[in-house]
């Protein structure tokens, strides 16, 4: 197929941070999977997919398993442009490397990013040299992608450092990319801000950049010229500044937030309003656990598109998942949607049923990612774990031993299911642990690092302290779903 890039974006992130199981993490999928998948978004009316392929971990020289990986994506990235017609982005923090050490005590697949990684100083011109051939080295995998985003924080950033260095640091990226395939193009993603994550590692309290600071650092890059070039988000700014036309919006967290325990989204306008706000060059949504986000994955493109997204359309897609099985699979959504304990039993005892019985497969078979009976078995596991913590969470009830055994083992249940192991940010989660009156539960949740609330004191320094935190977090929910069964053992 012919790429055709006349028209707004309308993306994909894949994001691959976290290592969990397959198909959960798109880290471990296979070509396969990665084909199912494009087969599905470009069927729903995505044309672009951004790709993290998290070569900030991989250490030089690559382990089997980093080459396997670099591979395989290449792969990806050749076969959503040219069966696809797709244009392909890669993200990259700007200036992350491991320590080489460290890293090769995992596979790719299982390796923590914050077990690992290092900050390279933009000023130290030596070792911003070794960062670029190392990452040369890792590009000339992936040197067909049409264009590389760099963001400017969470990961990355170098306490004192400056806007310049940034600038310059996406400079010596560009020199990197001609090296190797003149053309590809760099997008600078403006997120929390070069010098408000920079503060971040000061003070341990995570502020932005201000947009008269976001205004010079992109007037320093409208300078330079690391043509071609574009812009991820700041929209307003680039309007002032006369760049508007380079603008893509990152409309993040709109089908799912991230770090997120992996958790159906479905209802409300959020998804669909993300992809109906594009900036002049298109949308780019964002997930973390695909596989299971596919509602939100629907919604996000209907409102690219102007298109509606009523009861019934989320019913005609989900039969375009698994014919006549439509209503059941969106009667589950929106009881995981909800606080109805008793519908959600209700709606998983029929997901069981129908997962018994004959599951053809329609035309967007690739999102199930090749297995209909895992996909219904996961709608059902989540129905019960959230049943039992609508039931812990219910204010004229008690958090009885009971109680909070049910929510221990089903919440057990299903992370084994898909190995997700960072931070469990749900809105009413602390509030509901804490009401157990477990010390052990207690001194888990506590571990959680608020980002915007300032550290009472740290030991060495606010980098370190933050270091620890992120390295902290990698394990926040076997530790809390430990605590969880000593705390049912405890309860009254």
């Amino acid at each position: 197929m012919t790429a055709n890039h006349s028209g707004k974006m309308v993306g994909m992130y894949v994001h691959q941070h976290w290592p969990y199981h397959r198909p959960y993490c798109a880290r471990t999928w296979t070509d396969d999977d990665w084909r199912g998948y494009a087969d599905g978004l470009h069927r729903l009316g995505y044309n672009t997919v951004l790709i993290w392929p998290v070569l900030e971990t991989i250490p030089d020289p690559p382990t089997p398993s980093d080459v396997d990986s670099l591979q395989k994506h290449g792969r990806a990235i050749r076969m959503l442009q040219h069966e696809y017609g797709m244009r392909v982005f890669i993200a990259l923090a700007p200036n992350v490397v491991p320590d080489d050490g460290e890293a090769r005590k995992a596979t790719f697949e299982k390796r923590h990013f914050f077990a690992c990684d290092l900050r390279v100083n933009p000023a130290d011109a030596r070792a911003m040299r070794a960062m670029m051939e190392r990452r040369r080295k890792l590009f000339e995998y992936l040197s067909a992608a049409d264009g590389v985003c760099i963001i400017d924080s969470d990961p990355g950033g170098y306490v004192g450092s400056t806007n310049q260095e940034f600038v310059d640091l996406l400079v010596a990226h560009r020199r990197m990319f001609d090296s190797l395939r003149p053309g590809i193009e760099i997008v600078y993603w403006m997120h929390a801000g070069w010098l408000g994550y920079n503060r971040f590692y000061e003070t341990g309290m995570l502020t932005f950049s201000t947009d008269e600071e976001n205004l010079d650092c992109l007037s320093r890059l409208i300078e330079a010229d690391p043509a071609p070039w574009g812009l991820a988000n700041g929209l307003p700014l680039a309007e002032k500044l006369g760049i508007a036309d380079r603008v893509i919006s990152y409309n993040y967290g709109r089908i799912e937030g991230e770090p997120s325990f992996p958790l159906t989204n479905f209802g409300g306008d959020s998804a669909y309003e993300g992809g109906a706000a594009p900036g002049p060059r298109g949308v780019m949504g964002n997930a973390q656990t695909h596989c299971v986000q596919l509602p939100n994955t629907f919604a996000f493109a209907r409102g690219a598109q102007g298109r509606p997204v009523a009861e019934e359309d989320y019913v005609a897609f989900a039969d375009q998942l698994l014919p006549g099985r439509g209503k059941l699979i969106v009667e589950g959504w929106a009881a995981l949607s909800g606080d109805d304990s008793a519908r959600m039993r209700s709606a998983a005892a029929d997901v069981r049923h129908a997962v018994s019985g004959e599951l053809p497969t329609g035309p967007l078979k690739g999102l199930l990612f090749g297995d209909p009976r895992r996909f219904l078995s996961d709608l059902a596991m989540q129905l019960d774990m959230r049943a039992a913590y609508c039931d812990l969470k219910n204010p004229d009830l008690a958090p009885t031993r009971e109680r909070v055994a049910r929510f221990a083992e089903t919440a057990a249940a299903w992370q084994a299911q898909h190995g997700y192991e960072n931070s469990w940010w749900w809105p009413d989660l602390d509030a509901t642990l804490r009401r157990i009156g477990s010390p052990d539960v207690n001194a888990v949740l506590d571990t959680q690092m608020n980002p915007w609330q300032a550290p009472e004191r740290f030991e060495t320094t606010a980098y370190d302290y933050v270091a620890k935190c992120l390295r902290e977090a990698e394990s926040f929910t076997p530790r809390l779903l430990a605590a969880l069964r000593t705390a049912a053992r405890d309860a009254g």
